[in-house]
């Protein structure tokens, strides 16, 4: 019975935009316990239980998170279904601080891929095109990875369709990025394969995401980022160096930095500029330069 009411409230969200892929996947995973607990309805202790087995406090947050939403959900039709409480599995009060590539290290990532095993003859030039790519654009690896030859536009245009959140957007690239993205396409082109993503695995499909991490693992490896560091940079990171140095850009009149945020959330794809502005106290350089620029500006005011 909670599987095809599950199905009912997934079938509903995506037809608002949403994906939903991932929570799909958990809300199977939910199923599945809540069935060998002989439950037919959502029940809170069973939610809780369920929750609790998460490896991490964010993971449990958001394991409830879900459940609570399909239990309202549930809920408005039969009330049977308990909702579980919001108190709960609190989220995480901070996020993990980025790591700010150096250009030389960007440089070397690009490289290293140069390094990587030929199990298949496209690998180096897949992933030397795709980490430079991440690097001067800012793009979530999903929408990477997703990229259509369709979606390279003429001009240097990128269009990342249904990216998070279901949104759409064009993206301008600099035409340095795109003669590089067209000599790779151009040696793409030679190979006789029915998939069109733009960057393909060894099976010439589009590249699973823990094939992506596993294999930008061992790039980082090979260029010698950060060797002795507990926690080793991400590829998400490529991410968050593009928004700090485009920060640092940013001019320090406040019509200019308005005008600068609002582009690079849009670039970006943000769905809400605060997730821009957490790059300026996820950076204390930038934040000391943001402070340091409002006391001059306040400063100037009270004269």
């Amino acid at each position: 019975m909670l599987t095809t009411q599950v199905e009912h409230y997934l079938t509903f969200r995506r037809t608002l935009g949403f994906r939903l892929d991932r929570v799909a996947h958990r809300l199977d995973a939910f199923v599945q316990f809540a069935a060998a607990t002989g439950d037919t309805h959502v029940r809170a202790s069973t939610a809780v239980a369920w929750a609790a087995e998460a490896p991490s406090p964010a993971a449990r947050h958001v394991r409830l998170q879900e459940i609570q939403r399909l239990a309202r959900f549930l809920h408005a039709e039969d009330p049977a279904h308990e909702i579980p409480p919001a108190t709960l599995f609190p989220a995480p009060k901070c996020r993990r601080l980025p790591y700010i590539y150096a250009p030389e290290e960007l440089r070397a990532l690009v490289a290293g891929a140069g390094w990587l095993r030929t199990t298949y003859p496209l690998r180096r030039q897949v992933y030397g095109t795709l980490l430079g790519l991440l690097a001067a654009t800012g793009l979530r690896v999903s929408e990477a990875l997703d990229l259509r030859l369709g979606d390279i536009l003429p001009e240097g245009v990128l269009h990342v369709r249904r990216a998070k959140f279901g949104k759409s957007r064009l993206l301008p690239v600099h035409p340095t990025v795109m003669a590089v993205l067209s000599r790779y396409l151009a040696t793409r082109g030679r190979l006789a394969v029915p998939d069109d993503h733009v960057f393909l695995s060894a099976g010439n499909r589009r590249i699973a995401s823990s094939t992506m991490h596993a294999t930008f693992r061992q790039v980082l490896r090979l260029a010698g980022i950060a060797p002795g560091r507990p926690r080793p940079p991400r590829i998400h990171d490529l991410r968050h160096t593009f928004a700090t140095r485009a920060l640092q850009q940013c001019a320090t009149r406040r019509e200019a930095v308005a005008r600068h945020f609002l582009a690079l959330a849009t670039y970006l794809g943000h769905a809400d500029i605060v997730d821009t502005y957490w790059y300026l106290e996820a950076t204390p350089e930038l934040l000391a330069d943001i402070a340091a620029a409002a006391e001059a500006t306040f400063a100037k005011e009270e004269v």
